[in-house]
């Protein structure tokens, strides 16, 4: 699909070796969907959610969460000016189009619960006034994965399973660095990311990703991949309803970027890790000699793929 290529080509003159954050994010634009970033500090996670917003003209906003954040300062104030003897509301950073959340797990419960109502329905309700966001609209939260516990509150399950996607951003390459350090000396020229879609081209794609289809063959293998969760002896908590709807569209986003009216069994099984990791809870005892990923893998191996890739 030439539309979301430009997304991802204008974002790599910039961002190097991130092509699968950058396709991930732009499945994830066509959902409006939320994303959680984990990885360590300096991978560039600050600098793709902002080349991101560019390249789709998109308002960038960045809350930088500590535990002295309150749900105010993310969501806005109702605020009396004695001027107009009028209140007036003053939004917060969460009004915006892209929103960065920072460091999300340094935010204490209750500033982590002023996120779910605006993740969930695009909206905020501020003293009874219910005030709504702009479209499109994203939160990209990260959170460092080897932070030390103090200090640090991990995210609830509610507030886990709005997260469309889940990725983890690695250490590049020694070539993907050789260039990165080429840039920044100079040596090679990179031009600055612009607007490469505009609003009505994304509601276009918007509206062309729900008409991508699945055959019963496909369906159902993703059907079964989600029942397995709930049924895997290792596993307490499986994929909730939301999961499967979350399941559903990426493949469609995959498959729409790929140029498919279609989704192929493959579509599926390569977002299961990105979608579906982040909203199974293991057992206590598989906790100790398993992890997320090698579960998952269980599960994914232990449906067939069907062979039936067409719609």
């Amino acid at each position: 699909m030439k539309d979301l290529e430009k997304i991802q080509a204008e974002i790599s003159k910039v961002m190097i070796g991130k092509e699968k954050e950058i396709e991930l994010l732009t499945i994830a634009l066509l959902f409006n969907g939320h994303i959680l970033m984990e990885s360590v500090p300096g991978t560039g996670k600050t600098m793709l959610a902002k080349m991101f917003a560019k390249s789709i003209s998109g308002i960038f906003s960045r809350i930088q969460f500590t535990p002295d954040v309150l749900p105010s300062d993310v969501t806005g104030i109702q605020f009396f000016n004695p001027k107009e003897q009028e209140f007036e509301f003053r939004p917060g950073p969460i009004i915006a189009n892209i929103v960065l959340a920072d460091e999300i797990n340094r935010a204490t419960p209750r500033t982590q619960s002023s996120l779910l109502e605006v993740m969930e329905e695009k909206q905020v309700t501020i003293d009874g006034h219910t005030i709504p966001v702009q479209d499109p609209f994203m939160v990209i939260a990260t959170q460092n994965p080897v932070e030390s516990q103090q200090g640090t509150f991990p995210l609830p399950i509610a507030q886990m399973d709005r997260f469309f996607i889940k990725l983890s951003m690695k250490y590049p390459t020694l070539q993907e660095e050789r260039e990165m350090i080429q840039i920044h000396r100079g040596e090679r020229q990179v031009n600055e990311v612009r607007s490469v879609l505009t609003e009505t081209e994304l509601e276009n794609l918007k509206c062309l990703v729900k008409e991508v289809k699945f055959n019963e063959e496909v369906e159902s293998y993703l059907l079964h991949i989600v029942r397995k969760t709930r049924e895997h002896p290792s596993i307490e908590l499986g994929v909730s309803p939301r999961g499967t709807l979350a399941l559903m569209k990426a493949a469609q986003g995959k498959a729409l970027l790929e140029g498919r009216a279609f989704v192929i069994p493959n579509d599926i099984k390569e977002m299961i890790p990105f979608v579906l990791s982040h909203r199974i809870y293991l057992t206590t005892e598989a906790s100790l000699t398993k992890t997320t990923e090698k579960v998952l893998q269980e599960v994914i191996e232990s449906i067939p793929l069907p062979v039936e890739a067409g719609a």
